[in-house]
């Protein structure tokens, strides 16, 4: 934690070197601690959404826990509008922070009712009333993430996965937070569900000016969503830009690799495009490479890689790349 260190008032979540690790039993006596996440840092405006992207295990979940203090952070500093979030803060400003998370099927109560699972933020802040009040605000909640009135009685195992989420979102949206972490929250859904779950989270934004970190490992639906794109590997922050720019022009090896990735639905498009495959696996995060740590799989990593961990450096128009070669 850096106490001199100042917040950018135009920012609504603010983050400083974020790190969290969590210590694994190796021996007998022994532990090691596995650096989840590494050092990150980012910022989110009022009402934006930042993309985070990367391979399963790189620690995307991690931060957005984190994040709303789902886990306390091993150091670093996390900001929201300008308040330091901390144990003592928390607790004001958990009607603000909220998270939608990946699991519709686990992360609902399946002995609550719907209207219970919505109405339970309500409950536990003291936001409403009335009883006839709390109701009004539950059905206006299932209204707006497009769920009947009638669907107010039954339990969660009676609806789709898709129709969870939006409970999951509804229940989310229940304290009017100004910012929402999106944890993976279309991955487990059949593609066209993904669409209109994503459309949703657009339109939500526009009526309530809410801000997300979207948290994905498909860059197609991270780049219709979001205004500016984090991309991490490792627990380490490789690249971020504007979402255009980042698809158009990217500049971090390990970037380039995942675009090359994305399936083009123009065959024309695909037939041309080459797929970069990459060497090797990614290392344990119980025993990072030193230096640089994609530089194991890097056709381009040298001496300087191995030795040092490049920092991320303005390339222009705010792209910011860790990378000594590019």
């Amino acid at each position: 934690m850096d106490n001199n260190y100042k917040p950018n008032p135009e920012n609504l979540v603010e983050v400083n070197d974020l790190k969290m690790y969590f210590p694994i039993k190796t021996g007998l006596l022994s532990t090691t601690p596995l650096k989840a996440v590494d050092g990150v840092s980012f910022a989110i405006k009022p009402g934006e959404t930042l993309g985070l992207v990367g391979e399963s295990g790189c620690g995307k979940t991690t931060v957005g826990r984190a994040l709303i203090r789902l886990y306390k952070p091993t150091d670093g500093d996390v900001f929201f509008d300008g308040k330091r979030v901390d144990d003592r803060s928390i607790g004001a400003l958990r009607k603000d922070m909220q998270m939608v998370f990946q699991d519709p099927y686990s992360s609902l109560n399946p002995r609550m009712t719907v209207e219970d699972i919505i109405g339970e933020p309500l409950d536990v802040h003291k936001l409403y009333s009335s009883r006839a009040d709390r109701r009004e605000k539950i059905l206006h909640l299932m209204e707006l993430v497009g769920l009947n009135a009638e669907h107010a009685t039954r339990y969660a195992h009676e609806f789709s996965g898709g129709q969870r989420q939006r409970i999951g979102i509804a229940r989310a949206l229940a304290t009017n937070p100004r910012f929402i972490v999106c944890d993976e929250a279309v991955s487990a859904l059949d593609v066209s569900i993904q669409a209109q779950v994503i459309n949703m989270f657009e339109d939500l934004q526009q009526k309530l000016g809410v801000a997300y970190l979207f948290i994905a490992h498909d860059l197609l639906v991270v780049h219709h969503i979001s205004k500016r794109i984090a991309v991490m590997y490792l627990g380490k922050m490789v690249e971020t830009a504007d979402a255009d720019e980042l698809n158009e022009n990217p500049m971090h090896p390990y970037t380039t690799s995942l675009l090359s990735a994305v399936p083009y639905p123009d065959p024309i498009v695909a037939k041309s495009s080459k797929r970069i495959i990459l060497e090797g696996d990614v290392p344990s995060p119980l025993r990072m490479p030193s230096g640089c740590p994609f530089r194991t799989r890097c056709k381009y990593a040298t001496e300087q890689c191995a030795a040092e961990m490049p920092k991320l450096t303005d390339r222009g128009n705010g792209h910011m790349v860790a990378c000594w070669n590019k």
